[in-house]
């Protein structure tokens, strides 16, 4: 998630742990180890694309790092606070508190959480979009609200609890959502005769109305949205062939093989010229997927062959002006209200 939503949480976590003893600090350190497991962002500064990928959301994410840092940022403050109404073993609670929750809040998107490292398995539950106002911004107003009483208030206590527990039931509520939706592709699906393999369905950008689907066949991938707010059922799919012949040269290289792990089998591939070729990543959907302008998708490594069959990697970066930005947006909310 992104890191406003992981800095509300972390602080309402610690609010509720130890807000009562210790005030306004506790939220204020929350939301500081909410935020730390996201400092993993400086692997882009010394590993390469494929490397770095991998590194994200590892073991910064995991478990292990939230039972070993805990008890160190829990001395750390101690040691800064020693007079307050707090043992150590308070502040390594609290900081062990709001750091799990942020690697279990990411495991609600799409890309992968590492939470039991050292074992190589990326939790994703993929029922929320890694920006969701309608998650953050009710808990935010919440939060601050709360802050604003005195710590033996009834009212601050009231006012977090209710935060957590409406962000907690969001995140349930999503999850029942996909299971919705992805009964509904699987339907529509059999509907037009689609031999599907296998089927991944996600919240389209920042909400839980809209939902996409990728569905696999044997040679490709079918793509298609559909709203709680349709009132037809017929799904509009658009085809993008696997195309996994053109890497058949290059499957040994191992870097190779950790970049289509990451994508979990979800991938195609495009041929750009005769050493250049765009792996794109399937799960995180379309630059464009709604106005289908483009075939660019939002995760894009390009593949160079060099001399002696060497493969350099890297992503795709798009740069969005503010009319592009302002037309998305539009596209997005049209298609929300559903077709009619």
């Amino acid at each position: 998630m992104d890191s406003i939503s992981q800095i509300v949480l972390g602080a309402a976590v610690a609010e509720a742990s130890l807000g009562k003893k210790v005030g306004n600090k506790a939220a204020l350190w929350g939301a500081i180890a909410g935020t730390v497991p996201d400092l993993d962002v400086i692997g882009v500064f010394f590993l390469d694309t494929v490397n770095e990928l991998i590194f994200h959301r590892g073991f910064t994410h995991s478990i292990v790092f939230s039972l070993f840092f805990a008890p160190i940022l829990g001395w750390l403050i101690f040691k800064i606070y020693p007079k307050e109404n707090a043992s150590q073993k308070d502040w390594t609670l609290m900081s062990f508190l709001s750091l799990i929750t942020h690697p279990i809040l990411d495991c609600f998107t799409t890309w992968g959480t590492q939470l039991f490292w050292p074992f190589d398995y990326r939790v994703a539950w993929s029922s929320v979009f890694v920006i969701d106002p309608l998650y953050t911004l009710p808990f935010a107003i919440l939060l601050v609200t709360s802050l604003c009483f005195k710590r033996e208030s009834l009212w601050r206590f009231r006012l977090n609890v209710t935060g957590l527990v409406v962000s907690t039931t969001f995140l349930g509520v999503t999850l029942l959502n996909k299971g919705l939706m992805k009964s509904a592709f699987e339907k529509e699906a059999e509907r037009q005769n689609i031999p599907v393999l296998d089927i991944e369905v996600r919240p389209a950008p920042l909400q839980n109305i809209l939902w996409t689907a990728n569905m696999e066949t044997e040679k490709g991938y079918f793509i298609g949205y559909r709203s709680f707010l349709d009132q037809i059922d017929d799904i509009e799919f658009h085809y993008f062939p696997k195309n996994e012949i053109l890497l058949q040269p290059y499957k040994s290289n191992e870097e190779l093989q950790r970049l289509l792990s990451m994508t979990k089998g979800w991938y195609t591939v495009t041929q750009q010229d005769s050493s250049h070729f765009a792996i794109n990543d399937l799960r995180l959907g379309l630059v464009d997927g709604l106005g289908r302008s483009n075939d660019d998708f939002v995760f894009s490594y390009t593949m160079t062959v060099g001399e002696g069959e060497e493969l350099t990697f890297e992503q795709v970066k798009y740069k969005f002006g503010k009319d592009v930005r302002r037309e998305m947006i539009s596209q997005l909310w049209t298609r929300i209200r559903g077709h009619k």
